[in-house]
């Protein structure tokens, strides 16, 4: 992991550009980075904006990212994997501090908390980069009003990958926003699939199996009390949903608030 620092490139010429003003590269293949925000952006924790580069013919190249900064935040956050052939990740992993990227400020989503039906136990799923929109939500001092207990599932393939989510959750406590209500609330709980941890397996083996339940100490979900949300590949989306199904939990939407919600608009391979 590094931080990197450099003197600022050239400026574009577009309204939408704003200002890279901090980028960490946590592996080889995930960095994130913070840029400024527009002064008019709102937007409701979870949600995603399109942000990008100029391609090389000339024209935006934009792609889903979701804000892993909290609604807050005087600043904008993003978490993003690397992909040498990818169309935009592989020139946006070269930004430095003072570049410029373009940032569309029309937030959507539905990993957001009007989307979901009242609820005592929120499950937030998550495989690599989807763990961004969560934390923009473990930020939130709405998280932690509306729920009693908040469960952050993540999964990597390595104890390296895990590396963002694990310090961002450390640092909670001593958040001055939110410290005091994250106390005793919030469980984590990471896991890899390729390296030896303390807990391994997928988010879908561990809720399948109980083993979550189990080591938590926490009853298996239940659509009276727990809500859930989920953000990571395609197919990960769908294995979770049969899961979050087979308990009695129905999928919700802004329009339609129920018990889970699912993030389709996620930046995977290929990006």
């Amino acid at each position: 992991m590094s931080d990197m620092t450099s003197a600022p490139a050239a400026k574009l010429t577009l309204p939408d550009a704003q200002t890279v003003t901090a980028v960490t590269h946590w592996t080889d293949s995930l960095f994130s980075f913070r840029v400024s925000r527009p002064a008019s952006l709102r937007f409701r924790s979870g949600e995603f904006v399109m942000i990008g580069l100029m391609g090389d013919n000339g024209k935006p190249l934009l792609r889903a990212y979701s804000i892993a900064s909290p609604s807050w935040d005087e600043e904008l956050e993003f978490y993003s994997i690397k992909v040498p052939d990818g169309p935009l990740t592989s020139k946006l992993q070269h930004i430095k501090v003072g570049d410029e990227i373009i940032l569309r400020p029309k937030p959507v989503g539905t990993l957001v908390h009007d989307a979901l039906l009242p609820g005592k136990r929120m499950w937030f799923l998550a495989t690599g980069t989807g763990l961004a929109p969560f934390a923009s939500l473990m930020r939130d001092p709405e998280t932690y009003e509306k729920y009693e207990q908040v469960i952050m599932m993540h999964t990597c393939r390595t104890v390296a990958e895990l590396e963002y989510g694990r310090r961002l959750v450390e640092s909670l406590a001593d958040d001055p926003l939110i410290g005091e209500m994250v106390a005793g609330k919030l469980l984590y709980y990471p896991t890899t699939t390729r390296e030896e941890f303390h807990h391994m397996g997928r988010v879908t083996d561990n809720l399948s199996s109980g083993k979550v339940f189990a080591d938590l100490g926490l009853p298996p979900m239940d659509p009276a009390t727990d809500r859930a949300m989920v953000c990571g590949s395609l197919a990960f989306n769908v294995d979770v949903k049969a899961i979050l199904e087979g308990f009695g939990l129905r999928e919700g939407a802004n329009s339609e608030p129920l018990e889970y919600v699912v993030e389709k608009a996620f930046v995977g391979d290929g990006v």
